[in-house]
């Protein structure tokens, strides 16, 4: 009998299960001829129409960015249908028929060694591919971690808490930070930047249960569970399970280091520490190696090789960009004004829409042409690259927005000086992207270096870039464990957001949470 049909296309049929944003339908899609599967996001979740556009709209650029992760280990997310009464969201998925890891938890029934380490290795290996584009999944827990029939691990819900955070919208319910207080890694719990070092915390946690049965910290209450994850250290495997490997119980505590940069490099070295505890390829399964009747067998693909992606080859530094030494540059014909003019409006309409690769690459086609016959530090030119460098770091392509933006800031101050707004700006943007890809330190520098310019040229602290700045170099310091520094800057910040903007103003309130969360912290140490 015909369910449901939303948008005119996605026919709704049985319910799979219940996840903790809503329902899971199986649905099919009648213009594809393929099954999918169909969540709705909860009806309280969505509170307004203006609410439910806005989640669509965010949605619909988290998706672009997730639909770069070229991984099996990673179902597609295809389509977000917000309907008519503005008072449901339905994302529309890839469908997957397996066994979710949570099944797998029994207490006091740890997994067999080599089933724990096959599926860390293949979680390692989806995160790999993840964190190069870079895309954090921010919630990592055996409920989002799907084995497929075949033994394959899938990787679920990749952007979907960046959606729900709440410094982005006001669709949760409590306001509390995104993930599952069993899996948060410390600088979750603090408001701190996730990194791909929360991803393996998350991993660290995940894996622990699985070798031991039980979940590496559990208390009566969420505060309790909370602090327990800040300033609580973890039990070792072996004191819980004598029979694991030394080296896997050294893996487990490394990932479950307090501090981010404390925790193994990447998930590559994940995956390495891993393998001396998979089957080898060609072997046979040992009595002693079954795990759950039914359950589906995640150490079958370790038969032939099941390596991550390589890491990526760090590029020479990109030569200077030579400037013109003849009279000037040649005029600009009229049919290339009119050019530049057309693309930069495309492009802004684009970006308006979210649509920020097809904005970059558009962008492209004209930045060249246009150097070649302006000079390539034209200031027409240089706002050409800048719009392209901000749509990639819109679109989330940070390792491509990272050299423009450093390339365009020493551009600008041969034109303008150091301390242009410009140049302040590439500066600060260049650093968001190296925190973005984990170089937390070095941007951490950087932003410090572009506030003591902000405050040199403006003599204020309370600009809007200023506020930014302030702001963005507090949370990641909290993302470094260096939760004094952070409070530091956060108190005379809120102070001044209250002034300037109110106490009602929406980063005023963020920033008030985030010292009460680290007050609660230190109140329980």
């Amino acid at each position: 009998m015909p369910g449901e049909v939303i948008s005119e296309r996605y026919e709704l049929l049985e319910e799979l299960g219940q996840g903790g944003m809503g329902k899971v339908r199986r649905g099919y899609d009648t213009v594809l001829d393929r099954p999918v599967a169909v969540k709705l996001i909860r009806q309280e979740s969505v509170g307004s129409p203006v609410e439910a556009e806005e989640f669509a709209r965010r949605f619909r650029r988290e998706a672009r960015i997730t639909a770069r992760i070229q991984h099996p280990g990673v179902p597609q997310v295809y389509d977000a249908v917000l309907d008519a009464s503005y008072e449901r969201l339905f994302l529309v998925m890839e469908l997957v028929e397996g066994v979710s890891l949570h099944a797998y938890l029994r207490p006091g029934h740890p997994l067999p060694i080599s089933w724990a380490a096959a599926v860390a290795a293949q979680v390692a290996t989806v995160l790999s591919y993840a964190h190069e584009v870079p895309v954090i999944h921010r919630d990592l827990k055996p409920n989002n971690i799907l084995v497929a029939r075949d033994g394959t691990v899938k990787l679920l819900d990749f952007g979907i808490a960046a959606l729900l955070r709440t410094d982005v919208t006001k669709l949760t319910a409590t306001g509390s930070p995104i993930g599952s207080y069993h899996y948060m890694a410390p600088e979750q719990v603090r408001g701190g930047r996730n990194t791909p070092a929360t991803d393996l915390y998350g991993l660290g946690c995940t894996l622990h249960e699985l070798l031991s049965g039980q979940p590496v910290f559990d208390a009566d209450n969420d505060f309790a569970l909370m602090s327990m994850q800040v300033g609580a250290a973890p039990t070792p495997l072996r004191q819980l399970r004598p029979e694991v490997p030394e080296g896997l119980e050294e893996l487990v505590l490394d990932l479950l280091r307090k501090a981010p940069e404390a925790r193994p490099a990447d998930s590559q070295e994940v995956h390495a520490r891993l393998v001396p505890f998979l089957p080898p390829a060609g072997s046979v399964p040992e009595p002693a190696e079954a795990g759950p009747v039914g359950a589906p067998d995640p150490t079958g693909v370790f038969r032939y090789p099941y390596a991550p992606r390589p890491r990526p080859q760090v590029p020479a530094a990109a030569a200077p960009v030579p400037t013109a030494i003849d009279a000037g540059p040649l005029p600009i014909p009229e049919q290339l004004r009119a050019e530049v003019r057309s693309v930069r409006a495309q492009a802004e309409a684009l970006m308006r829409e979210g649509r920020f690769a097809q904005a970059a690459e558009i962008l492209d086609a004209v930045v060249e042409p246009a150097a070649r016959s302006l000079g390539r530090d034209s200031r027409t030119v240089l706002d050409l690259r800048k719009l392209r460098a901000v749509a990639r770091y819109l679109g989330g392509d940070f390792r491509a927005a990272l050299p423009e933006f450093e390339a365009l800031s020493g551009a600008y101050a041969r034109i303008a000086g150091p301390l242009a707004a410009d140049v302040l700006d590439c500066r600060s943007q260049a650093a968001r992207c190296r925190a973005e890809l984990g170089q937390v330190t070095r941007a951490l520098h950087e932003l410090e270096d572009v506030l003591t310019a902000v405050r040199t040229t403006t003599g204020s602290d309370v600009t809007e870039e200023a506020v930014e700045l302030r702001h963005t170099i507090a949370v990641l310091l909290l993302a470094q464990d260096r939760v004094p520094e952070a409070l530091e800057i956060l108190e005379p910040l809120h102070d001044d957001l209250v002034v300037v903007f109110g106490p009602h103003d929406e980063l005023t309130a963020e920033v008030a949470e985030t010292i009460a969360r680290i007050r609660l912290d230190l109140g329980n140490q």
